[in-house]
Order: C-alpha cells, then structure tokens, then sequence
C-alpha cells in the first residue's frame, strides 16, 4: 500500500495483503519523509517483532535500533487483537501462521513504541482492521502516533477477514465494508475539521473538539489493503487517474528461503520492481531475534544494493 499524498500533488497507492494482490491508498503526506515518495526507486521496508518469543521490550528496541542505523525505509506492524481457536474464514494468505495462545503484542500500542525509538524510518501498519477499535479513539490514537514520531506514520487499513475475532469483539463482521468506509470518513473529518461533526450510517457525533491534528497535512497516508472487490471500488471511489496509482506488496521472506539461492530473491525483488512496485514490505518475523536480525542484515548489505542497481 502507498499514499496517495505527494509535495507535488496527490497519488492513489495500494498494498495487498500477505501474499496476495492489492489495492489502493488515499491521502496526502506533506509531512516529514525519509525517502522521495515519486521516485522511481522500490523501497524495502519490514515487520517489526511483534509474536511469541520475540514479544518483548527487548526485542522490539534492539530491531528498531538495527532498522534504524541501516536505513531501512519502513517499520510495519499487523492487526489482530485475539486469536479464536476456530476459524471458518479464509486467511488471505493461506494457513495462518500463529497458534491461538501465540503471544502478540497490540499494535497501536508497538507504534506508539516505534515512534519513540526511531526517527528516521516510517511507520505503519500492514493493516489495521477498520472497526476493531471505536473510530474516534482509533483516530486520536493515530494522530498521536503521527505526533510522537513527527509524521512518519502510514495510515494501512483494512476491513478483516476473521469472523469469529470480530464476534469476540462485539464488532458486526457482514457490515464491515460498509462500516470500513465510514470510519475512514470519520477519520479524515477529525483529521482535518476545526468543528468535526459526522451523521453517518453507524456514527454520529457533533459538538467536539479533536486536537492535536496530526502532523502531516491533511493528514496522515491511508494506505488500504486488500484483494476483494470491495477494495478495488475503494481505488475507483478516490477519483485518482489510473496513472497515478502506486501498487505496493507485503512478501514473506521465510527462513528456508534465505537459506537457498539469494539470487533468486534478488531475482524476485527485481521483477517486482520491473512490474512498478514503489514499496515492498518484507515479512521476516521469526521465534529468534537473533535470526531476525540477521536476516535484517543480509537484506541491507546484499539483497537491497542490488535491487536498487537493477
């Protein structure tokens, strides 16, 4: 997923899902950038130890520090808030990767942490599910996230898939289109209003302050992922000319297949960038920080180098 935002006028990106084929972003970033969002480099970004042994302060800071000092574009996170023991939906991605009482740490909250540790690198995550926090608090949370990093944050949503962790909630999971593009609407009025008010299907609200307003004017670049038709119609309802859309990807990088040819994973970046990708999140997450980090390092010093002389 990439933004829509740009100093020089306003771009449409996407960014599918785990393994899957994407969509659209829509907002603007006249903020803080750590990179030059029209250029024609792909730019490499990762997931951030978030699952299992590997959920720790410890963890966490000693990644950020690494990503940091080796000028890794963007830190990501991924959305879930618990995990049923059952399962009737289709993972996008296939099986699902984590065990029910697999540790996982929230990702607002680990943003929040990034934000503090880092000052170069994006933030974002890969998606937040739309409609699992309330809308208004999801929003002040994300505008002070922009705050604390001085506008890195991105913005990546999306409507979910999981119907059992949406009843866990207490959220309705066959209106979450529906609701998903009314939070985003409810997102961009606080965002940007000095008198926000909002009179929509599912939310209503009037007569409120909303401060601070993120850093990023108007504000912060929304990101959305997805593989469905309905996030296609997302691409087609932010009015952008086809030109003007960004396609990013979220790959895994597993561990058998850094142990094999690192020419074909050049190889494979490489064709993606031919095809336009601007963004591409690498998804290493491992049991070991150690593993991590050096997998962090083998994309820095011999996989990006050489996708970026492609």
């Amino acid at each position: 997923m990439r933004q829509e935002g740009h100093r020089s006028g306003e771009r449409v990106t996407a960014l599918p899902l785990l393994e899957s084929t994407g969509v659209l972003g829509d907002g603007d970033s006249r903020g803080t950038r750590m990179y030059d969002m029209g250029s024609s480099t792909m730019h490499i970004g990762c997931h951030l130890p978030t699952q299992g042994p590997v959920a720790t302060r410890e963890a966490l800071l000693a990644f950020c520090r690494q990503a940091e000092e080796q000028q890794i574009a963007s830190l990501w996170v991924s959305d879930h808030v618990v995990f049923p023991t059952v399962n009737t939906s289709s993972y996008p991605g296939g099986r699902f990767p984590h065990a029910p009482e697999t540790a996982y740490l929230e990702p607002v909250a680990v943003l929040a942490a990034a934000a503090m540790c880092t000052v170069r690198a994006r933030i974002g995550a890969s998606v937040f599910i739309l409609g699992h926090r309330p809308p208004l608090v999801m929003a002040k949370m994300l505008t002070t996230i922009d705050t604390l990093s001085n506008g890195r944050l991105i913005c990546g949503v999306g409507v979910g898939w999981w119907a059992e962790e949406f009843a866990a909630l207490g959220i309705p999971f066959h209106t979450r289109g529906r609701q998903g593009d009314e939070i985003l609407r409810v997102f961009k009025e606080v965002w940007t209003s000095d008198k926000p008010q909002f009179d929509g299907e599912f939310y209503h609200f009037s007569h409120i302050g909303f401060a601070p307003k993120p850093v990023q004017k108007p504000h912060p670049p929304i990101w959305v992922g997805g593989n469905s038709l309905g996030a296609f119609r997302r691409v087609y309802r932010a009015g952008r000319p086809f030109d003007e859309l960004e396609l990013s990807l979220r790959l895994p990088l597993r561990a058998e297949t850094v142990q094999g040819s690192r020419q074909a994973i050049i190889d494979q970046y490489c064709a993606y960038k031919a095809l336009g990708l601007t963004h591409l999140v690498v998804d290493f997450r491992r049991d070991n920080l150690a593993q991590m980090l050096e997998t962090l390092d083998l994309i820095v010093t011999e996989i990006r180098p050489a996708v970026q002389a492609a």
